[in-house]
Parts: structure tokens; C-alpha cells; sequence
């Protein structure tokens, strides 16, 4: 079972109304300056007979600069460790969370994403970029640090997303073509703005607000359990069901010293501030997308367990950690999530966290 992104997430590329705020240009140290951007996900309830977004095929991409540009995102998008010791602290890559590549309706798509940026967010006061959004993915699904605004690889998966986006929204309506370039500058804002260069065809069609509420769009809410979730059950649940994929203490399948199946906690998954650490967060995913393949659905009782046993056990400190978990506990984890509390009789969790964006060759088990 394919348990991840994030991941926003964490991951997680989520929308402005219901998935994860996240950071910009923010140090891996812990600072008080870091405000609790990683609010609960109002997740969008799956309807049936939705017509979701398909992009256009890879090959489809085309060559120069800007072909290049596309190419390079999905480059990093599906193996984000090629950044790792410069922006990534973990084993994982954005496709662990954002399935297919990030074109996976219901699976916090990129193309729905980036049509749901720039947007105001009250929490923080401002309004943020797509680029800022990708920027928090890397300081806490990745549990690494934000690259500079501007710099090659935010333009690379901006641009990837626009790409996959665009294509889809000119298949959608017939326009033909190659998707319109944009400049670096206009990549990294995001589409959900007035100035937002659209084919006329669409634009008769679709207004901003529509096209941030694309069906397929960041992760389906799950019913809600008829029992309390409950880590005990969830155990019995991820031995039957997970653990092939992510071995039995959950640290993934490692290959050359690469996760090719991506660890769900200890020092090598996404940290305390990821958004998937939260139960619901996580078991709208898992109830959605795993296990991977889906040949045995999990029910929705099963999801939600999973995801509470998955969140029981620790993961890097929340980057927000001022040396108080109690502190940041009460300041950001008011939420369905385990952090600052002690499971199963185990240490409280946030006491003895991992680092937060470790050089590769110095993290322990």
C-alpha cells in the first residue's frame, strides 16, 4: 500500500478551501516566525459522474526552452531526491502523494492546484503564489528546506503544472495548438487571477473561481468512521495490507539507497508539520488511493485506523518547534492529530522527534 505524498502534501498540493497552507522561502530551523499556515483540510465530498481533467500526454511536451522547462519539472516532480542535501531532508519525492506523475484526478492533481493559485489567505495575511505553496511542500513534506523564489526548479514545476493543466483545459474545449508559453515571472504566480492569460474559448466558459474548483481536485473527503479511529485496529490493518510495500517498521522498500516504496514515519518521511500527518488528512488519501492498485478497497473504518497507526508513531520535529512541544502543540496541532500526545503508553510524541532537514549521511534509524 502506497501510502504517501504530502504531501502535502502534506502533502500536499491542495487547494486554497481545502488543503494544506504552506511557506515561503522558511529556514529549517525552528522560528517563531513561522505562523500555522497548515490548516485542516475542508476536503470536497467525491460526487459521481464527475468529469475530470485529462492533460495531454508527456510526449505531447514540446521542444525549446520552454519544453525543457515542462520536462525538467516533471523530472524533479517524480524524483525529488535528485534534490536532496538542497532542499529535500527525507526519502520521499512529490509522486509518492500526487499520483501519476501529480495528473491524477482525486489524488491533489497539479493542474488543480496551480489553477487555485494565487489566492488570499486569511491566516497569514497575504496572498500567496504557486511558487510559495511548492515552497512549503519542500519544508515539511520533504522535510527540507524552501528553494529561493524564482529559482530554476519552482519555475521547472510551475511549469510542468501550467503545462498539464492548459493541456487538459484546451483538450476540454478544442483548442488546438501548442499550450501558450509563459514567462518565468507568470509561471510561478499561478493562474487564479484576473491577468491570467486564458484561450478565449475557455475563458467564455470557465471564470477563476470555476477553475479552482475543478472536479478531481485535491484529495475526496472520506465518510466518517462508525467507530472512533482507533491505531490498535489500524495495526492489524496495515500488517494485512501495507506493510508488503512499506515492511513492517514502515520505513519503505530501499533500493540503492533510494525509497522505491516511500517511508510513513521515522527520520526518513515527511515531518510534524506535513499536512498528512493529520488522521483525516491522511485517511481521505488512503481511503481514495490505497492501497496502491486498489485490489483489495480498504473499507472506510480500515482507512481511517490505517491512518490513525500510520500518525501513532514519531517523524522530524515540526519545523515551528521552539523547544516546548506543549507550546507548539497548543499553538498548531489543534487538530485530529497525535502530536504532543503519548500513544500506547509510548513517549509523548514531539519529545524525541527527528531532525528537521538532515544531511542524508548523518540521519540514524
Amino acid at each position: 500500500m502506497k501510502l504517501l505524498s504530502l504531501l502535502s502534501i502534506g502533502v500536499l498540493f491542495s487547494l486554497p478551501l481545502q488543503a494544506n497552507e504552506m511557506l515561503t522561502e522558511v529556514p529549517a530551523t525552528a522560528s517563531a516566525a513561522l505562523p500555522d499556515r497548515q490548516a485542516a483540510l475542508p476536503a470536497v465530498p467525491k460526487k459521481v459522474g464527475e468529469n475530470y481533467l485529462q492533460p495531454a500526454s508527456l510526449t505531447d511536451i514540446p521542444a525549446g526552452v520552454f519544453g525543457d522547462k515542462v520536462r525538467l519539472g516533471y523530472q524533479l516532480f517524480v524524483n525529488t531526491q535528485t534534490l536532496r542535501d538542497k532542499y529535500v531532508g527525507n526519502q520521499l519525492s512529490c509522486a509518492n502523494c500526487h499520483m501519476n506523475a501529480g495528473q491524477q484526478a482525486n489524488s491533489s492533481p497539479l493542474w488543480g492546484a496551480y489553477f487555485a493559485y494565487p489566492a488570499y489567505r486569511k491566516k497569514n495575511d497575504k496572498v500567496n503564489s504557486f511558487q510559495e505553496r511548492v515552497q512549503g511542500c519542500f519544508t515539511y513534506s520533504m522535510n527540507g528546506k524552501a528553494p529561493e523564489s524564482g529559482s530554476p526548479e519552482l519555475v521547472a514545476i510551475s511549469a510542468y503544472s501550467y503545462w498539464l493543466g492548459m493541456s487538459g483545459l484546451m483538450a476540454q474545449y478544442n483548442v488546438s495548438g501548442p499550450v501558450p508559453e509563459l514567462s518565468d515571472a507568470e509561471l510561478v504566480k499561478g493562474a487564479m487571477r484576473d491577468d491570467f492569460p486564458m484561450p478565449e474559448a475557455i475563458a467564455k466558459n470557465l471564470d477563476t473561481k470555476a477553475l479552482s474548483q475543478l472536479p478531481g481536485r485535491g484529495f475526496p473527503k472520506a465518510p466518517e468512521p462508525e467507530l472512533a479511529y482507533a491505531p490498535e485496529r489500524g495495526m492489524i490493518v496495515y500488517q494485512a495490507h501495507c506493510q508488503t510495500c512499506h515492511g513492517e517498521d514502515g520505513q519503505g522498500q530501499i533500493i540503492a539507497g533510494v525509497a522505491a516504496l516511500p517511508p510513513l514515519w521515522g527520520p526518513q518521511s515527511f515531518n510534524w508539520g506535513a499536512g498528512m500527518h493529520r488522521v483525516n488528512t491522511a485517511a481521505d488519501f488512503i481511503y481514495e488511493n490505497m492501497p496502491l492498485g486498489k485490489s483489495v478497497p480498504l473499507t472506510v473504518q480500515q482507512a481511517w485506523d490505517v491512518a490513525a497507526y500510520v500518525n501513532s508513531f514519531d517523524r522530524p520535529q515540526d519545523p515551528r518547534f521552539d523547544g516546548d512541544v506543549s507550546k507548539t502543540q497548543a499553538t498548531y496541532h489543534q487538530h485530529q492529530g497525535y502530536y504532543g500526545q503519548s500513544v500506547a503508553g509510548k513517549p509523548i510524541l514531539g519529545t524525541d522527534s527527528y531532525p528537521v532537514f538532515p544531511l542524508k549521511n548523518t540521519v540514524k534509524p
